[in-house]
């Protein structure tokens, strides 16, 4: 026979927790669940995919240059005779290439051939300093017309990218300071404002964000630099920054290689080149704008 005075009562909470743990609990599954819907899928969503180009490629941009002009090109801003690979890249613009097509399809692949070259020792450091230099002369002369090429509106959001660690007397140093002045070019085209010169060493990298606001910060990394000690330096700066919200992004075959060292070492996007650099650097603004 069931006790009258307890049949039909409520069950006591207090075994399970009660009502206010259960709904506290329901309260951070929510709440994780939008912190992994908002930020962290958009995030790893940032490093592994590659958004289309803005600009779809013409056919002849394409098709007109592959391994063969590279090796040729290489050849020529290894000589001592500059005059010769500005003819050459003259010689594509007729055709009808772009100026964004022969940075990133022509200059590019030609210092990462620089290197390879050295390393197989199919040439001297003499001949791939002389060419690495060529590459940055040849980018600072079709600055002003790669900049024009495009119409771009100033929007006051401003990048500083530094090389880690700064070597420039080495051949990877010096292939690192043209990535860097690569993904400024397209920074700057695409109306941000960027840094003069990059920062000589880690604690210059820190001094800076401390004083001057940035939206973005760049770090061109060198493959003999741990994930260890990239990720002590995004610390550092992020410490640092003035603006707390500070996106980091990173670049160089270290990453390109291991794209799942972005997030282990603790930044937000990779950049492959200028072009996705530029892509990937409005999204992870959007995204940050959105948790503001």
């Amino acid at each position: 026979m069931p006790n009258d005075e307890t049949e039909g009562a409520a069950v006591p909470f207090a075994q399970t927790g009660g009502p206010h743990l259960e709904t506290a609990q329901l309260v951070e599954t929510a709440q994780l669940a939008r912190t992994i819907e908002g930020e962290i899928i958009p995030r790893l969503m940032l490093v592994h995919r590659m958004e289309p180009a803005s600009v779809a490629l013409s056919l002849v941009d394409r098709l007109a240059l592959g391994s063969a002009e590279v090796g040729e090109f290489a050849q020529l801003v290894m000589s001592h005779d500059i005059a010769a690979a500005c003819g050459y890249i003259e010689a594509l613009r007729t055709q009808g290439l772009s100026l964004e097509t022969l940075f990133l399809d022509l200059l590019a692949p030609t210092a990462r051939l620089l290197e390879e070259m050295w390393q197989a020792d199919l040439c001297d450091s003499t001949d791939v300093t002389v060419g690495l230099c060529h590459l940055q002369q040849l980018l600072r002369e079709y600055s002003p017309a790669f900049e024009t090429e495009v119409e771009s509106h100033t929007h006051g959001r401003r990048v500083l990218w530094a090389s880690l660690p700064d070597t420039p007397c080495c051949t990877f140093g010096m292939q690192n300071a043209f990535g860097l002045r690569m993904a400024e070019e397209f920074f700057r085209r695409a109306g941000w404002d960027v840094w003069g010169g990059s920062p000589g060493s880690v604690d210059e990298l820190v001094a800076i964000v401390r004083r001057e606001w940035f939206d973005l910060v760049g770090l061109t990394v060198n493959t003999d630099t741990s994930p260890e000690q990239v990720a002590a330096i995004i610390r550092a700066v992020r410490r640092a920054s003035c603006n707390h919200a500070v996106g980091i992004m990173v670049s160089g075959s270290a990453f390109a290689d291991h794209p799942e060292r972005v997030t282990q070492v603790g930044a937000d996007a990779m950049a492959v080149d200028g072009r996705q650099a530029i892509l990937q650097a409005q999204s992870l603004l959007g995204l940050m704008a959105r948790r503001c």
